[in-house]
């Protein structure tokens, strides 16, 4: 991903919230030496030694984990994004432009098709959407069911060897104009205005706290 210095975001803690925070993702390989994606909820296992790694599954009729094994993927997690108009700034010689949120997570696919497995990841994807519902489900005691359930799909892992984080916030620009642009994006009714609006407003964001 290209990242000019003044938007990258190279703390790791920060990287791992905002995955566990924007979990459904795309997950990029090659199929037939052509790129390749599907979009998957991920979840991050921080423990998995440093950086961490990734864990999920996919449909057993999707043609990508047949040739993922051993590849370098690529994993994208998007958060907010909102158009930044040229008008916001009162200036003149400025153009539009985009303000998001993203991460890139790279490493190795494992492909898991052993049954233990594979049930020790549905039942951490269970566990980690299900826990904040008022009445969460749980998987069903049929066996058979979930015998069934298991030989539909295939398990992965990818040990990330690289994490990549863009806050693209107009850091670029005078503080005087990203105030004005927060105080645009707050007035728009979308929640992604919003949104960034809020993290602009944030020191990390690079607006200092008033």
């Amino acid at each position: 991903m290209y990242i000019p210095v003044a938007f990258a975001e190279t703390n790791q803690a920060k990287l791992y919230d905002f995955i566990e925070e924007n979990s459904f993702g795309l997950l990029f390989s090659q199929v037939d030496g052509e790129p390749f994606a599907s979009h998957l909820p991920i979840l991050l296992d921080r423990q998995f030694g440093p950086p961490g790694c990734l864990i999920g599954h996919m449909a057993r009729a999707n043609p990508q984990w047949q040739q993922a094994h051993g590849q370098t993927v690529l994993a994208v997690f998007s958060g907010p994004h909102a158009y930044i108009s040229p008008a916001w700034y009162e200036a003149e010689n400025v153009v539009p432009t985009w303000n998001y949120v993203a991460v890139h997570a790279y490493g190795k696919m494992q492909v898991i098709e052993e049954a233990p497995a594979l049930l020790r990841i549905v039942k951490d994807f269970v566990s980690f959407y299900e826990g904040s519902m008022p009445q969460p489900w749980k998987m069903p005691g049929d066996s058979d069911f979930v015998e069934r359930l298991l030989r539909q799909i295939v398990g992965f892992r990818i040990e990330i060897t690289r994490l990549e984080g863009k806050w693209k916030l107009n850091q670029n620009q005078p503080e005087e104009r990203r105030e004005k642009v927060v105080l645009a994006l707050q007035k728009q009714p979308d929640e992604d205005s919003q949104a960034i609006a809020a993290i602009m407003k944030t020191r990390d964001g690079g607006i200092l706290s008033r």
